[in-house]
């Protein structure tokens, strides 16, 4: 069954810089790909569908590069309010938000409450200033502030980790799909992938479509999971 669906949005400069364009407007383009994706995803029957918007080590970009991305998510979190309430799709983040502008933390706190208590269909979840090695690192700080086995670690479980987790009461991730040619994690959700069936393509993110991804998706309930048994 396919609850939780991935997704790494690889491929928004390369597929400007093929069309003589700058980088941002790669960008753009993509931006206008995950709403089609997203509204696809969530009449499909999927659950919770998460996305790599922006990682702990995208800061290394030019610093343009970052603003602009920066000011397009702001722009995002307005503009598609209406697709949220009107596909009754759940908000969330994901990621130390913290490291964010003081507005764009209001517009994802904001939207996060709106659709939380308007909707209840597919949870649409973005990974923001995310990192899964600093999610884990997060999480083992709230797990000893929390005084969980401080003193006995052995005692320490394995659902403990996952309750401290950005995903905590999140199902793990089913399938992963990375657009963009490259065949890596890059350091998303590597906990919650740790049985995900994984999807690679050379189709850059503005040029991949839902009917590539359907055609994933029939591929993906042929796959037997196996989950370590036989």
């Amino acid at each position: 069954m396919l609850r939780h669906l991935a997704l790494i949005m690889d491929g928004n400069g390369r597929w400007a810089k093929q069309r003589l364009k700058p980088r941002i407007f790669g960008h753009k383009e993509g931006a206008k790909k995950l709403r089609e994706i997203t509204e696809f995803c969530a009449k499909s029957g999927i659950q919770y569908l998460s996305l790599y918007a922006f990682s702990t080590e995208n800061w290394k970009r030019p610093k343009a590069e970052v603003e602009y991305l920066m000011n397009l998510l702001g722009e995002y979190l307005i503009r598609e309010k209406t697709t949220y309430l009107r596909s009754n799709i759940i908000f969330k983040s994901i990621g130390d938000i913290s490291a964010l502008s003081e507005e764009l933390q209001q517009k994802i706190q904001s939207l996060e409450a709106q659709t939380q208590e308007q909707c209840n269909g597919m949870t649409q979840i973005l990974a923001l200033n995310y990192g899964a090695k600093d999610e884990l690192r997060r999480a083992f700080v709230r797990l000893m502030e929390g005084g969980i086995a401080p003193n006995e670690p052995n005692q320490l479980s394995e659902q403990d980790i996952s309750c401290a987790l950005d995903t905590s009461k999140i199902p793990e991730v089913d399938m992963l799909v990375r657009t963009g040619g490259e065949m890596r994690l890059s350091n998303f959700l590597l906990w919650q992938s740790a049985y995900a069936e994984l999807f690679f393509t050379q189709t850059l993110w503005p040029s991949f479509s839902v009917e590539e991804l359907e055609a994933m998706m029939v591929e993906f309930h042929q796959r037997e999971r196996r989950f370590g048994g036989l």
